[in-house]
Parts: structure tokens; C-alpha cells; sequence
């Protein structure tokens, strides 16, 4: 820490910038800004009255350079710095102490306590809430557009924040401070500048509320920029296979063209906005100087009188240009904060129920009792879930599920994992509805491997040590190995040079093999070690040799864990103690292995109809 920043490390701890929010988000503006900012509220006042001290110490220079001007005149060029000792010394301790003491505090309260503190403040609070939010919000939405809108609400309540402090705090102290002055040499002057100050006011009202609408417009079509092009660079292996660069930059540009139109817009109600203020602002200064020269011409003001009030009147009309762009910065804010709050700001659809309690260590029976879930519809042809299912599974028992794509299988893993609510019925685990519990102790002892493995752009530990953070290094390897993936992990190298463990792998793991991203993801699930285990299409990704030694690593981790594994490959669960298959949303048939081909139903059928081991199908699983 440099001498330079060391002083202000107590200033800037002030405001505690991760401090959770007390309650959901609300979903009108000034509610929201208070949510935001709860917390930080008594440095937010004490950095409003330290601007508004400064600003009280341009109407002080102001009143100083008059009496200085008035002083000389009457003394005249000999006597001035002889008999006026103690107004030098004021002039001088005011100039070069107090005045810059005044904006130092101003600045030290902005610069170091609000600024660095807010952002982050509000930011943690919004990322929070959306973290929250049940999968279908993510999957209506592109992930660029739901991170666009945090950071800019978040960027919009700080420039919010820290603006009506530095400007309307200090502008405010200043025009009062002003009109105090003006009154003492004459009312007249005085009224002029409130009748003045009304018009300036009536012109921000006509004008800011149609900046502000402008601005959400402006903000939502950028947000929606940032979406499409986050979803192709996301998406950017499938554009190439697919020559379709010329289809998503005309998908783009539509986007950017929708945004150019509404920044047309807003600049040009704002270039209207900035002629009307210069015209305006002109006004002050022959108002004011010429009102006092006036009074001079009739004895009431004297020349310092006249110095005063035209440095109060060129100080106000430059400060109205100054503070109407902040308000229309500020306004263009607010519409950013409005715009974010009515995305960010939506109730969680699926949240623990008032008293949940953490789900206890479990043995691992799970009761599916009369279970319907059909994504909130149920289309013509029966699939979009799952219905009326009754299915009991024991402790450590291993449950195979089979069935044509949009049987029900992921859905039946969905209500399990509490990635939604039945529409009706129950799921248990050791007789607890899940409903009564809090999703992440449930979901903490689950483990589940899926086809569509996830990776974050972070290092091969971070990724297997996702499993259980803090695993110390000999446990991650020792995962890894069990996984077979200690050998590509050991091999590999980043274009910054990090290698082996420490190597990042990509966003979502794009440097990796469909096998590779797989193993690592079989890794984590093998070091949370939870004592219930889903496997959806956990092997598809491997090769013949590398899955067979998988299957032996799987085998030792499954044992004494509940078990659910979904499979188009069949071979890969003849040995699971019972399987269920599924039809259009229902339990059909379960058994064994044997049992299910001696019944030579659907299963059979799946079995003989089976191509390289997998079930021939045409639709997708819901």
C-alpha cells in the first residue's frame, strides 16, 4: 500500500460494499434505489454536506473578492497592505487552506468512500438476487443480456449516487448561498435570480422525464446488442461449421441498427435540451450584473458589490450548463436503473418456502408419490414432462431409466434436483418434501454427471475442486485419476503458460475433447462424493476403452449411493438393480434386465431395435 492510498484505507472501509440486501428487490424505481443503497445511507448524507460545503465556498470567494475590491478602493494603492493586514491573512487562509480543505473532503468522500464502494455494493446485491433465480429465467433470456443488465444498473445507481452528491448537493448549497448574498444588497436582484431559478427548474422538468424515457430505450437496445453477439461469440464453433457468418452479422446488425435509432433519438432531444440551457444561461449574467450596476448608479451597491455578483452570476450560469448535463446524466441513469430493475427485479418463481429447513445428512430413499409436471402445458401428443408417477427408490439402490426422447427422464431428474415444482404430488427423499427443505443443502447431496458437461474459463483444479471447494490437492488428483483424466490434465498448457492443474480450460471447456470435458466432470462428481448420484448419459462422450475403465471407477464410487442413471447406450445399465423405462411421460415397465426381455415389451423392443448399443429416436428429451 503506497503512502498515497494508506491514510484512506479507514476512510474507504466506511461502507461495508458487500453487505447483503434485507428483503427481495422492489419493483418501483425509488424503492429499488433504496434497496440498492441501504446501508451506505449515512456516508451518502455525510459526502452531500461536504459538497454542500464547498459549494457554500463559491458564494464565500465570491463575497471575499468584494470586500477585498471595496477595501482597496477606499484605501487606496498606499495604505492597503499596511492597514489591512488581517483581510490579507483571511484572503490567504481562505484560498489556500480552507476553500481547497472544502473540496479535498468533498473529493476524499466521493472518490474514496462512495465510489469504490457502491459499484459493489449494488452490484453483490443484484448478482445475488439473480443467482437465485429458478433455470426457466436463464433459459428466456441470453446470458450476455442478464450480466449486461447488472453491470449496467448497478454502474446507473453509483453514477446516480455519487452525481446528486457532487452536483446537486454542491449546486444547491451554491444558488442558496447566492440568493442570501443577493438579498443583502437588494431584493430586486435577488427575485431575478428565483424567478430565473424557477424557469431554469420548468425547463428541467419539461425536458429530463423525455431523456429519461430515451435513456431505457437506449439502454434495453444496447443490453440486447450485448445478448446477440455474447450468444454467437458463445456459439462461434457452430457459426463456422455452419457458414453462417453473413446470417449472424445481419442478425447483429439488426440489433445495432435498433440501437442506433434509439441513440438518434436521445441525442437529439438532448441537443434541444443543451441549446434551451445556453440560451437560458446567458440570461443570468445581464440580469444579475446589470441589476447591480443599477443599484450602483443609485448609490445602493458599491463597486465590490458589482464584482461580487458577476462572479455569483458567471460562476451560476457556467454551474446551470454544469449541473443540467449532470441532471440529464442522472436522468439517463435513473432510466438505466428503471430499465435494469424491470428484468433483474422479478420475484424468484421458484424459492425455499418461508421456514425451510437444511436438508439433514441423508440415507438416500427417494419417493416420487403421485408426481405431474408438465412445464406449465401438456401438448397434443402427451409429451412435456412427466405424469402421475408413483416410483419409490431405496437406499442404495441402483435405478436405471430408459426411454425415447421426450419420455420424461430429465424431467423426472429436474423435480429431483428441485430445478422445479411438481404441478402435483410430491418428491421425497427420506420422507422430507423437498419443498420443506432449502434447494442448495439438497442440492449438495446430490452429485449428477450430464451429457452436456459444464466447465467455467478457470483452472483444471477450480473445475474438479467445484465438487467440494476447498479439497486439498492430493483428493483433487485422486479424483482425477479415478475419472482417467490425471493424464491429459498432467499434459496440458494454456497460452499463458499455466500447465497441468493449473492450466484454464476455456469457456465451457472448449480446449478439452467431448471425452476430456466429460472425465473432468466425472472427477467432480466423484470428489462431492454425495450420497445420491445422477448419471445422465454420464459415458456417451468416451471411447469404448477409456468407458470401460470408467465403468470399474463408477462401480466403486456407486457403492452405498442411491443411484439414477439415465442411458440411450442399454449396455451400460443391464447391470443396475432395477430399470424403469418410460413412455410420453409415464412409467411403463420396470424390472431387471431380465426381467424387462422376458416381458418382451417396450424395453425388448429398445434392446433388439438398439444400433451400436443405443436407442434409435427422433424427437428431443424434454
Amino acid at each position: 500500500m503506497s503512502v498515497f492510498t494508506s491514510g484512506f484505507a479507514w476512510l474507504g472501509d466506511r461502507i461495508d460494499a458487500f453487505r447483503p440486501a434485507e428483503g427481495p428487490p422492489p419493483q418501483s424505481l425509488g424503492a429499488f434505489m433504496r434497496w440498492c443503497l441501504r446501508g451506505a445511507g449515512p456516508m451518502l448524507l455525510l459526502a452531500g454536506v461536504l459538497s454542500a460545503l464547498a459549494g457554500t465556498t463559491e458564494v464565500v470567494s465570491a463575497i471575499i473578492l468584494g470586500w477585498v475590491i471595496d477595501t482597496a478602493v477606499e484605501a487606496g494603492p498606499q495604505g492597503f497592505f499596511a492597514d489591512h493586514l488581517g483581510l490579507i491573512a483571511g484572503f490567504l487562509v481562505f484560498y489556500l487552506v480552507l476553500r481547497p480543505l472544502a473540496f479535498g473532503l468533498s473529493s476524499a468522500s466521493n472518490a474514496v468512500v462512495i465510489g469504490p464502494n457502491v459499484m459493489p455494493l449494488v452490484l453483490s446485491r443484484l448478482h445475488r438476487w439473480t443467482l437465485g433465480q429458478a433455470v426457466t429465467f436463464f433459459d428466456n433470456d441470453f446470458a450476455g443480456r442478464i450480466a449486461q443488465k447488472q453491470m449496467q444498473a448497478a454502474r446507473a445507481v453509483t453514477d446516480t449516487a455519487t452525481e446528486i452528491i457532487n452536483t446537486v448537493c454542491f449546486a444547491l448549497a451554491s444558488v442558496v448561498g447566492s440568493a442570501i448574498f443577493l438579498l443583502v444588497i437588494d431584493p430586486l436582484v435577488a427575485a431575478a435570480l428565483m424567478v430565473w431559478l424557477a424557469a431554469y427548474l420548468a425547463m428541467i422538468r419539461f425536458f429530463l422525464p423525455r431523456i429519461r424515457k430515451n435513456s431505457a430505450a437506449r439502454a434495453s437496445s444496447r443490453a440486447m446488442v450485448s445478448g446477440q453477439v455474447v450468444d454467437t461469440i458463445t456459439n462461434i464453433k457452430t457459426v463456422k461449421l455452419f457458414a453462417h457468418h453473413a446470417f449472424e452479422d445481419r442478425v447483429a446488425l439488426k440489433a445495432m441498427e435498433t440501437y442506433r435509432e434509439a441513440s438518434l433519438e436521445y441525442g437529439e432531444i438532448s441537443t434541444w435540451f443543451r441549446l434551451a440551457l445556453m440560451t437560458l444561461a446567458g440570461v443570468l449574467p445581464v440580469v444579475l450584473i446589470g441589476g447591480t450596476l443599477w443599484q450602483w448608479q443609485a448609490g445602493a451597491a458599491t463597486a465590490g458589490d458589482i464584482a461580487a455578483a458577476g462572479a455569483v452570476a458567471l460562476r451560476i450560469a457556467q454551474m446551470s450548463g454544469w449541473v443540467s448535463f449532470t441532471l440529464m446524466g442522472i436522468y439517463t441513469s435513473v432510466g438505466e436503473v428503471e430499465d435494469g430493475m424491470n428484468t433483474l427485479s422479478v420475484p424468484h418463481t421458484l424459492a425455499d418456502a418461508e421456514g425451510a429447513r437444511p436438508l439433514p445428512a441423508v440415507k438416500g430413499e427417494i419417493g416420487f408419490n403421485g408426481v405431474t409436471f408438465a412445464y406449465g402445458r401438456q401438448d397434443e401428443k402427451g409429451h412435456g414432462g412427466v405424469q402421475g408417477i408413483r416410483l419409490t427408490i431405496l437406499p442404495g439402490e441402483k435405478i436405471g431409466i430408459v426411454g425415447a426422447s421426450g419420455a420424461g427422464k430429465s424431467t423426472l431428474v429436474s423435480l429431483l434436483l428441485r430445478l422445479y415444482d411438481p404441478e402435483t404430488g410430491s418428491v421425497t427423499i427420506d420422507g422430507h418434501d423437498l419443498r420443506g427443505v432449502t434447494q442448495e443443502s439438497l442440492r449438495r447431496q446430490i452429485g449428477m454427471v450430464t451429457q452436456e458437461t459444464a466447465m467455467f474459463n478457470r483452472s483444471a483444479r477450480d473445475n474438479i475442486a467445484y465438487g467440494k471447494p476447498g479439497a486439498p490437492d492430493a483428493e483433487i488428483e485422486a479424483a482425477a485419476r479415478a475419472a482417467e483424466a490425471h493424464e491429459f490434465i498432467t499434459g496440458m498448457a494454456d497460452h499463458q503458460g499455466r500447465r497441468a492443474y493449473d492450466a484454464f480450460l476455456g469457456e465451457r471447456g472448449v480446449k478439452l475433447s467431448g471425452g476430456q470435458r466429460q472425465r473432468i466432470a466425472l472427477a467432480r462428481a466423484f470428489l462431492k462424493n454425495a450420497p445420491i448420484l445422477v448419471l445422465d448419459e454420464a459415458t456417451s462422450a468416451l471411447d469404448s476403452e477409456v468407458e470401460a475403465s470408467i465403468q470399474e471407477a463408477l462401480e466403486r464410487v456407486m457403492q452405498g449411493k442411491t443411484v439414477l442413471a439415465i442411458a440411450h447406450r442399454l449396455s451400460t445399465i443391464v447391470a443396475m438393480d432395477r430399470i424403469i423405462v418410460m413412455d410420453r411421460g409415464r412409467i411403463v415397465e420396470e424390472g431387471s434386465h431380465e426381467a424387462l426381455l422376458a416381458q418382451n415389451g417396450l424395453y425388448a423392443r429398445y434392446w433388439k431395435r438398439q444400433s451400436g448399443g443405443f436407442i434409435v429416436t427422433g424427437e428431443a428429451d424434454e
